[in-house]
This record gives C-alpha cells, structure tokens and sequence, in this order.
C-alpha cells in the first residue's frame, strides 16, 4: 500500500471541544446566537485556534448528533430565536415557555413541545409578510435554488413524517415510500406547507450558521465538524438514495451497523444505521460520498470522519439481532475510496477518528490516505495491550484529547480510577493526588500531536454528572449544557493561564515547524 508522505496537519495548534446543543441560550438549548458568540470570544482570547462540533443536523431517535433525519441539514433547534423576535416573527410572550426551560440542560420534551409551534408561526408570519429575504441572508429563492438537491427531498420528508405521526419512512404508505422527483406534484395542499416550512427553518439556520462561522474566522477561531460514517434508516438520505444502501424491497436494512463489546460495552454497540453497498459506490466513483463530503467543507474548516475503521473493516449485525455480539467483519472500500476523495477534494483536510480495538490495516490505511488519528489521554493506561494512548508515544500526526463526547468527564474519570490504576496514572502525569482536569490539560497540550483538543467540561473542571454522552446507553444522553454566568467564571479565572500554556506549548498556530536548528534571533 502507497503511503502519503505527510498530512495537512503541518503546525501546532489547541481546540476546544464543545457542542451546540450544550451552548449558553435562553430558548432551552444551546443555539447560533449571543451564547455562541461569546464562547467563540473566550476561545480567541485564550489563543485558540478551532472550535470543535458533534454534528449538527435534526436529531431523531434518542436526541443522538449521531442518528439523525438528514446528514445535509441543521437543526432548527439551534436557531437563535430572538433574532426572529426582533424580526416581529414571534412574540416575547410566545417565547416565554422557551425561556422557561432548564439553562443547564437540554429538556427535549419541553423543546417538541414549545419550539415547533413558535418556528412555524414565525414561517407563516415570514411567508404572509411577502418578504424576500431577512436580516441579510439573501433570498429565500436563492436559497432553495442552490440547495434543491438535498433541501426539497428534506422538507417534503419531514412534511410526510409529521403528516404520518412521526412514523418511519419504512412504514409509509406505498405511494410515499420511494422518493422522487415529482412527488411534490402529488403532496396535498397541508403537507406541501409543511415542507415550505421546513425549507424556511433551514434557510434561517444556514443563514445564522454562515453568520457565526464568518465571526469564527475574523476572530482567527476555525470550525472543526463531525461527519458520521453511517446514516440513519430513518432519514431523508436513505429515503432520497436507497440505491446507495443495502435496502430490501421494502426499504428495510438486510445488516446494520454497530461494534462489537469493546472498552464501552460488553455487548458491543447495536447502531441499528444500514451499510453501504460499497459495490455501488465504487461503480460511481462515491459520488454520493463525495458530495456529501463536499457539503461538510461548506460548513467547516476540518472534519473529523467518525468510525474511520469502517473504511478498512466494519461490522455487519444481522437485521433483527438483539446486541451486537452476533456480527462478523467485513471488509470496507479502503483506500481506493480516499484516493477518490482526494481527486475530488485535493485541500480535504480531515481527522481519523480511529479509536476502539484497530489493528495494523486500519493504521496502515489511515496513514495511506494521510490523515492524522487521534490519541486520548483517559486510555494512558488499561485501554490496551500497547498503550498506544501513552502520551510518550504520540506522533505529531496525530490529534490529542483529555477525552471526548463518548467518555466521563476528566475530572470524573479521575476521581472513579481503582486505587492501583490511581497510582500508576498520578505517577505517569505527576498529579500529586489532586483529582483535577487541569494537570490533564496541561499534559495534552504538552504532548508531540500537532492539535491538542480539551472538551469545555474539563475546561471547567467538572465532575461526572457533566458527561455528554454514555455509548451503550439510551437515557440522558445530549442534555449537558454550560451557562453564560459558567463561560464568564471560566473567562475570568482560567483565559490567562490557559493562553500561557498554549504559548509555552507553541500551539498559537504561528510557528512553522522544522527538523533543523539554527541560531536565535538577535
């Protein structure tokens, strides 16, 4: 196998890990507005140089960023509602429900209730006013011409989803389960409005979206994005490209995706999303995947490709199993598939996610293809025979983590350690018995991996009860949310040594990095 003789990732530089939905805002999730803003503010202030995301379409099942109704959409959860307000699309007093909701968690049940009836009177209001465009995110026309690919078979699926009581598309009625171009031309008057909405919610979310990124930028902060390997069932990709699944007649998977037991579960992780036909993505030279991730380059400056094991190797579950013990490895597209990618998108700047058990094929495919991986500080110890995850064996190709949204918090991992895995982890970082995320941050950025990523709980030092995300768990997942009052104690208390360190570590971004010495500066 030919090997790429570097990466993109050329100079070091620091992250911060936080989602969206887990932002400071007064509509009862985290979303584009002041909140948004004022983070990106504290990241540039500290000298940090990306902002890192889980993915941020429409959740469906679970609430999940990961099993979502569409992998081209946003969610309109995240639109900054006030600023439809101020546009005289909703009442103060019709958000008052909304700002009823918790501010340091995500209450999903309060928001279905609540943010679905102010977001469509706000389309109705904007659709009855005759306007054309609002607050200078060009016209609503224009919008829908440019995205019709993806956005007509999106609103028209949603459309059809409410108007069959949040059913799946699998269950629809025959007329409806297989999407088409003229299907508009048969959809009754009710749910051609719906799907007018729902193009509106995504016009008002890109246009806030394209707002915040460019307030990123000018602040020298960049956006790193996440683009799941799978897709869910239920969704308007498989709904739109059956072609591209493995579908029966009937649109139902023949596999499923999931992993076997392994650090998180003991019965492996049953993801239920369908596979591929990689067959029918070769023959096509994966267009559908390279739009797709030509899209998430529209959106963001790096992306991190989740599951990259699956490109060497994933794991077909039989449909029907109950866990995910019952499945076998296959092999995946492989490196034939990154060559296309790279034709196709020669800047592609994209991050490995290749944690889990891999073997030497999934680590020789992923330099192949020139990609950094990634490394986490919470697997130092215990995680695998190698310890791989030892910082003393990171190479500069690689991204560094406290840990991510998929384990406990820092300070939590920390302070649930057996007593003689304690004692070999305070010695390795020199802890001194203090049960903090902070020495942990500091030895992330001290690290040789060229991007160094802290997610904001361990920024704030909390415990376990902050963790975003539990794998193998269906209950509380993606509520956590910091407060605006959390962000200005943090600013306040930790931006200067936080900026210190990032200097003392030469992650400003600004230090060309070469193998050779010289006499300093005079």
């Amino acid at each position: 196998m030919e090997f790429a003789p570097t990466t993109w990732l050329t100079n070091r530089t620091a992250g911060v890990l936080a989602h969206v939905s887990s932002l400071p805002g007064d509509y009862g999730i985290g979303n584009l507005g002041p909140g948004a803003r004022s983070f990106v503010d504290f990241l540039a202030n500290s000298g940090v140089r990306y902002w890192q995301i889980c993915p941020i379409g429409p959740t469906g099942y679970g609430d999940s960023p990961y099993q979502l109704f569409s992998g081209r959409a946003g969610n309109p959860y995240f639109i900054d509602l006030g600023e439809l307000q101020a546009a005289g699309l909703i009442t103060a007093e019709e958000l008052v429900p909304l700002r009823a909701l918790p501010a340091s968690r995500a209450d999903y049940g309060g928001l279905y209730t609540h943010f679905w009836r102010s977001l469509a009177q706000a389309a109705d209001r904007f659709t009855a006013s005759g306007a054309v465009d609002l607050a200078g995110f060009g016209s609503l026309r224009n919008f829908r011409k440019e995205h019709t690919g993806w956005l007509e078979p999106f609103a028209e699926f949603m459309a059809l989803k409410a108007h069959f009581g949040g059913s799946a598309w699998t269950t629809w009625p025959q007329a409806y389960r297989h999407w088409s171009a003229d299907l508009s031309l048969t959809l009754p008057a009710s749910i051609r409005r719906e799907a007018d909405r729902h193009v509106f919610y995504q016009y008002v979310f890109f246009g806030q979206w394209e707002r915040l990124r460019r307030y990123a930028s000018e602040r020298g902060v960049g956006i790193i994005g996440d683009v799941p390997i799978f897709v869910a069932l239920d969704s308007a990709d498989t709904w739109q490209n059956r072609a591209v699944f493995r579908l029966d007649a009937q649109g139902q998977p023949l596999a499923v995706a999931g992993v076997p037991p392994d650090y998180f579960s003991a019965l492996g992780q049953l993801w239920g999303n369908p596979l591929y036909d990689w067959d029918h993505l070769a023959r096509t030279n994966y267009a559908w995947w390279i739009d797709r991730l030509r899209a998430a380059f529209e959106l963001y400056d790096i992306i991190r490709l989740d599951h990259f094991r699956g490109f060497d190797t994933y794991w077909e579950i039989p449909a029907g199993a109950a866990d995910a013990r019952e499945g076998r490895w296959l092999k995946g597209p492989g490196l034939p598939f990154f060559r296309s990618v790279r034709a196709a998108l020669p800047q592609a700047r994209i991050i490995a996610e290749d944690l889990g058990y891999i073997g030497p094929d999934v680590v020789e495919l992923r330099r192949a293809a020139g990609l950094p991986g990634m490394k986490i500080l919470q697997f130092a110890y215990g995680h695998d025979a190698n310890n791989v995850n030892l910082p003393h064996f990171y190479s500069a190709d690689s991204v560094a983590y406290t840990g991510t949204h998929d384990n406990s918090t820092t300070r939590g991992w920390l302070e649930s350690l057996p007593p003689d895995y304690a004692v070999r982890i305070d010695d390795y970082f020199q802890l001194a018995g203090v049960r903090s995320a902070w020495p942990m941050i500091r030895a992330a950025l001290a690290t040789p991996s060229r991007l160094a990523v802290i997610p904001i709980q361990d920024l704030l030092d909390l415990p376990a009860s902050a963790t975003l995300n539990r794998p193998g768990t269906t209950e509380g997942n993606w509520q956590w949310r910091f407060t605006g009052g959390e962000l200005a104690g943090l600013a306040a208390k930790r931006t200067k040594l936080f900026r210190h360190w990032i200097h003392l570590y030469d992650r400003t971004g600004t230090l060309a990095l070469r193998d050779y010495s010289e006499p300093p500066a005079l």
